[in-house]
Protein backbone atom coordinates (compact mmCIF):
# COMPACT_ATOMS: atom_id res chain seq x y z
CA UNK A 1 0.00 0.00 0.00
CA UNK A 2 1.45 3.45 -1.12
CA UNK A 3 -1.21 5.69 0.28
CA UNK A 4 0.27 8.70 2.45
CA UNK A 5 -1.08 8.07 5.69
CA UNK A 6 -1.50 10.51 8.55
CA UNK A 7 2.45 8.87 9.87
CA UNK A 8 3.66 8.91 6.25
CA UNK A 9 3.12 12.52 6.04
CA UNK A 10 4.76 12.97 9.17
CA UNK A 11 8.21 11.01 8.12
CA UNK A 12 7.83 13.15 4.92
CA UNK A 13 6.85 16.41 5.32
CA UNK A 14 10.23 18.06 4.67
CA UNK A 15 10.50 15.75 1.04
CA UNK A 16 6.90 16.55 0.33
CA UNK A 17 7.50 20.09 0.75
CA UNK A 18 10.16 20.19 -2.14
CA UNK A 19 9.38 21.51 -5.15
CA UNK A 20 8.72 18.81 -7.85
CA UNK A 21 8.23 16.37 -5.19
CA UNK A 22 4.83 16.92 -3.45
CA UNK A 23 2.36 14.30 -2.82
CA UNK A 24 2.33 12.63 -6.34
CA UNK A 25 5.95 12.40 -5.28
CA UNK A 26 6.46 10.85 -2.71
CA UNK A 27 3.84 8.09 -3.64
CA UNK A 28 5.55 7.23 -6.55
CA UNK A 29 8.56 6.72 -4.22
CA UNK A 30 7.00 4.29 -2.17
CA UNK A 31 5.87 2.43 -5.25
CA UNK A 32 9.92 2.23 -6.33
CA UNK A 33 11.98 -0.59 -6.46
CA UNK A 34 15.83 0.18 -6.43
CA UNK A 35 19.06 -2.58 -6.60
CA UNK A 36 21.59 -1.83 -4.75
CA UNK A 37 24.50 -3.79 -5.51
CA UNK A 38 27.65 -3.04 -3.14
CA UNK A 39 26.93 -2.11 0.87
CA UNK A 40 30.65 -0.56 1.47
CA UNK A 41 31.32 3.33 1.26
CA UNK A 42 29.13 3.73 -1.33
CA UNK A 43 26.59 1.75 -0.76
CA UNK A 44 26.21 2.68 2.88
CA UNK A 45 25.18 6.57 2.24
CA UNK A 46 22.81 5.39 -1.10
CA UNK A 47 21.06 2.47 0.76
CA UNK A 48 20.54 4.52 4.46
CA UNK A 49 19.13 8.02 2.42
CA UNK A 50 17.26 5.78 -0.27
CA UNK A 51 15.55 4.18 2.58
CA UNK A 52 14.98 7.20 4.77
CA UNK A 53 13.66 9.20 1.75
CA UNK A 54 10.89 6.23 1.56
CA UNK A 55 11.82 4.66 -1.22
CA UNK A 56 9.19 1.10 -1.44
CA UNK A 57 11.57 -1.59 -2.04
CA UNK A 58 15.29 -2.05 -1.65
CA UNK A 59 17.11 -4.94 -2.87
CA UNK A 60 20.46 -5.24 -1.54
CA UNK A 61 23.52 -6.85 -3.28
CA UNK A 62 26.82 -7.71 -1.53
CA UNK A 63 28.63 -11.54 -1.32
CA UNK A 64 30.91 -9.96 1.29
CA UNK A 65 30.91 -9.99 5.02
CA UNK A 66 32.16 -6.37 7.22
CA UNK A 67 35.52 -6.37 8.19
CA UNK A 68 37.28 -4.05 10.78
CA UNK A 69 38.99 -2.05 8.17
CA UNK A 70 35.39 -1.48 6.57
CA UNK A 71 34.41 0.40 9.44
CA UNK A 72 36.64 3.48 8.63
CA UNK A 73 33.87 4.53 5.84
CA UNK A 74 30.95 1.72 5.56
CA UNK A 75 28.93 3.54 7.98
CA UNK A 76 26.21 1.43 7.88
CA UNK A 77 27.80 -1.23 9.45
CA UNK A 78 28.59 -1.52 13.07
CA UNK A 79 32.03 -3.06 15.80
CA UNK A 80 29.60 -5.27 16.58
CA UNK A 81 28.26 -6.34 12.98
CA UNK A 82 32.20 -7.90 12.38
CA UNK A 83 31.84 -10.82 10.26
CA UNK A 84 28.32 -10.80 9.41
CA UNK A 85 27.25 -10.26 6.04
CA UNK A 86 26.95 -6.79 5.13
CA UNK A 87 23.20 -7.29 3.31
CA UNK A 88 22.25 -8.30 6.36
CA UNK A 89 23.70 -5.51 8.68
CA UNK A 90 22.68 -3.00 5.94
CA UNK A 91 19.28 -4.20 6.06
CA UNK A 92 19.21 -3.73 10.14
CA UNK A 93 20.49 -0.61 10.38
CA UNK A 94 17.95 0.80 7.99
CA UNK A 95 14.96 -0.84 9.34
CA UNK A 96 16.09 1.16 12.67
CA UNK A 97 15.64 3.75 10.82
CA UNK A 98 12.65 3.33 8.37
CA UNK A 99 10.56 0.06 9.22
CA UNK A 100 8.66 1.08 6.43
CA UNK A 101 10.46 -0.40 3.21
CA UNK A 102 10.52 -3.64 1.94
CA UNK A 103 14.04 -4.92 2.01
CA UNK A 104 15.20 -8.07 0.14
CA UNK A 105 18.90 -9.14 0.65
CA UNK A 106 20.99 -11.08 -1.70
CA UNK A 107 24.10 -12.23 0.66
CA UNK A 108 26.38 -13.67 -2.83
CA UNK A 109 27.05 -13.23 -6.64
CA UNK A 110 24.87 -12.89 -9.33
CA UNK A 111 24.79 -15.18 -12.53
CA UNK A 112 24.28 -13.38 -15.81
CA UNK A 113 20.99 -14.47 -15.98
CA UNK A 114 19.55 -13.42 -12.57
CA UNK A 115 21.58 -10.39 -12.53
CA UNK A 116 19.73 -9.66 -15.85
CA UNK A 117 16.73 -10.20 -14.19
CA UNK A 118 16.93 -8.21 -11.01
CA UNK A 119 17.87 -4.96 -13.26
CA UNK A 120 14.99 -5.75 -15.19
CA UNK A 121 12.76 -5.75 -11.71
CA UNK A 122 14.23 -2.67 -10.66
CA UNK A 123 13.23 1.27 -11.78
CA UNK A 124 16.73 2.08 -11.28
CA UNK A 125 20.00 0.56 -10.11
CA UNK A 126 23.35 1.73 -8.03
CA UNK A 127 26.24 0.56 -8.89
CA UNK A 128 28.21 0.33 -5.21
CA UNK A 129 30.79 -1.73 -6.52
CA UNK A 130 34.44 -1.62 -6.80
CA UNK A 131 34.60 -4.48 -9.26
CA UNK A 132 34.86 -3.49 -12.90
CA UNK A 133 34.51 -7.21 -13.87
CA UNK A 134 30.83 -6.54 -12.30
CA UNK A 135 30.52 -2.99 -13.15
CA UNK A 136 30.44 -4.02 -16.64
CA UNK A 137 28.14 -6.82 -16.49
CA UNK A 138 25.67 -4.51 -14.70
CA UNK A 139 26.50 -2.14 -17.17
CA UNK A 140 25.23 -4.62 -20.54
CA UNK A 141 22.24 -5.96 -18.18
CA UNK A 142 20.96 -2.03 -17.43
CA UNK A 143 21.58 -1.69 -21.39
CA UNK A 144 19.43 -4.64 -22.13
CA UNK A 145 16.94 -3.91 -19.51
CA UNK A 146 16.74 -0.55 -20.65
CA UNK A 147 17.47 0.37 -16.82
CA UNK A 148 19.03 3.59 -15.53
CA UNK A 149 22.34 3.18 -14.24
CA UNK A 150 23.34 5.57 -11.25
CA UNK A 151 27.14 5.15 -10.72
CA UNK A 152 29.65 6.07 -8.37
CA UNK A 153 33.52 5.47 -7.65
CA UNK A 154 35.71 7.12 -5.00
CA UNK A 155 39.44 6.45 -4.71
CA UNK A 156 42.14 8.17 -2.32
CA UNK A 157 40.70 12.16 -2.59
CA UNK A 158 38.86 11.66 -5.96
CA UNK A 159 35.13 10.29 -6.39
CA UNK A 160 32.97 10.32 -10.11
CA UNK A 161 29.20 10.17 -10.19
CA UNK A 162 27.18 9.22 -13.45
CA UNK A 163 23.67 8.59 -14.37
CA UNK A 164 24.14 5.96 -17.57
CA UNK A 165 20.97 5.45 -20.00
CA UNK A 166 22.66 3.65 -22.48
CA UNK A 167 19.03 2.25 -24.16
CA UNK A 168 18.65 5.54 -24.98
CA UNK A 169 19.78 6.45 -29.06
CA UNK A 170 21.56 9.23 -27.91
CA UNK A 171 22.79 8.45 -24.53
CA UNK A 172 25.87 6.88 -24.02
CA UNK A 173 26.83 3.64 -21.59
CA UNK A 174 29.79 3.10 -18.74
CA UNK A 175 31.10 0.97 -21.67
CA UNK A 176 31.36 4.28 -23.77
CA UNK A 177 33.23 5.99 -20.94
CA UNK A 178 35.85 2.76 -20.11
CA UNK A 179 36.88 1.15 -22.97
CA UNK A 180 38.66 -1.87 -21.07
CA UNK A 181 38.51 -3.34 -17.57
CA UNK A 182 42.44 -2.96 -17.14
CA UNK A 183 41.86 1.16 -16.95
CA UNK A 184 40.50 0.53 -13.71
CA UNK A 185 42.46 -1.16 -11.53
CA UNK A 186 42.59 0.46 -8.81
CA UNK A 187 40.97 -0.01 -5.45
CA UNK A 188 41.01 1.41 -2.33
CA UNK A 189 42.64 -1.60 -0.42
CA UNK A 190 45.31 -0.74 -2.85
CA UNK A 191 45.65 2.68 -2.77
CA UNK A 192 43.44 4.41 0.23
CA UNK A 193 40.46 6.78 1.10
CA UNK A 194 39.77 9.59 3.17
CA UNK A 195 36.90 7.96 4.89
CA UNK A 196 34.33 10.43 4.20
CA UNK A 197 34.83 11.16 0.18
CA UNK A 198 32.69 7.41 -0.62
CA UNK A 199 30.44 9.22 1.91
CA UNK A 200 29.94 12.50 -0.35
CA UNK A 201 30.10 10.35 -3.56
CA UNK A 202 26.95 7.78 -2.46
CA UNK A 203 25.42 10.94 -0.86
CA UNK A 204 25.60 12.07 -4.89
CA UNK A 205 24.38 8.79 -6.16
CA UNK A 206 21.23 8.85 -4.10
CA UNK A 207 20.69 12.37 -4.68
CA UNK A 208 20.88 11.37 -8.77
CA UNK A 209 18.41 8.29 -7.94
CA UNK A 210 15.61 10.08 -6.53
CA UNK A 211 16.20 12.50 -9.61
CA UNK A 212 15.69 9.57 -12.01
CA UNK A 213 12.56 8.08 -9.81
CA UNK A 214 11.13 11.78 -9.25
CA UNK A 215 11.95 12.43 -13.13
CA UNK A 216 13.02 15.46 -11.19
CA UNK A 217 15.53 18.20 -12.30
CA UNK A 218 18.28 17.59 -15.21
CA UNK A 219 20.56 14.39 -13.98
CA UNK A 220 24.25 13.86 -14.31
CA UNK A 221 22.85 11.37 -17.58
CA UNK A 222 25.15 12.16 -20.25
CA UNK A 223 28.07 13.81 -17.81
CA UNK A 224 30.44 12.97 -15.71
CA UNK A 225 30.76 15.05 -12.14
CA UNK A 226 34.24 14.77 -11.16
CA UNK A 227 35.41 15.81 -7.86
CA UNK A 228 39.19 16.62 -6.13
CA UNK A 229 38.29 16.66 -2.25
CA UNK A 230 42.24 18.08 -1.97
CA UNK A 231 41.31 21.13 -3.70
CA UNK A 232 37.19 20.88 -3.21
CA UNK A 233 36.70 21.25 -6.83
CA UNK A 234 33.75 20.07 -8.90
CA UNK A 235 33.81 19.84 -12.65
CA UNK A 236 31.66 17.91 -15.18
CA UNK A 237 32.54 16.29 -18.48
CA UNK A 238 30.05 15.97 -21.21
CA UNK A 239 29.94 12.36 -22.10
CA UNK A 240 29.27 11.07 -25.79
CA UNK A 241 27.61 7.88 -27.41
CA UNK A 242 30.35 5.47 -29.07
CA UNK A 243 28.53 4.32 -32.29
CA UNK A 244 30.82 1.54 -32.14
CA UNK A 245 30.40 0.42 -28.48
CA UNK A 246 29.96 -3.27 -28.07
CA UNK A 247 27.15 -2.73 -25.54
CA UNK A 248 25.34 0.34 -26.70
CA UNK A 249 26.14 0.97 -30.02
CA UNK A 250 24.88 0.45 -33.89
CA UNK A 251 27.86 -2.41 -33.81
CA UNK A 252 26.66 -3.90 -29.77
Amino acid sequence: MNELTDERLLRYSRQIHVTGVDVAGQERLLASRVLIIGLGGLGSPVATYLAAAGVGHLVLCDHDQVDLSNLQRQIVHATADVGRPKVESARDRLMAINPEPRIDTIARQLTDEELLEQVRLADCVVDCTDNFGIRFALNEACVRAATPLVSGAAIRMEGQVAVFMGHLPDQPCYRCLYKDENELGERCAESGVLAPVPGVIGCVQAVETLKVLLNLGRTLAGRLLLWDAHLMEWRSLKLKKDPACPVCGTGG
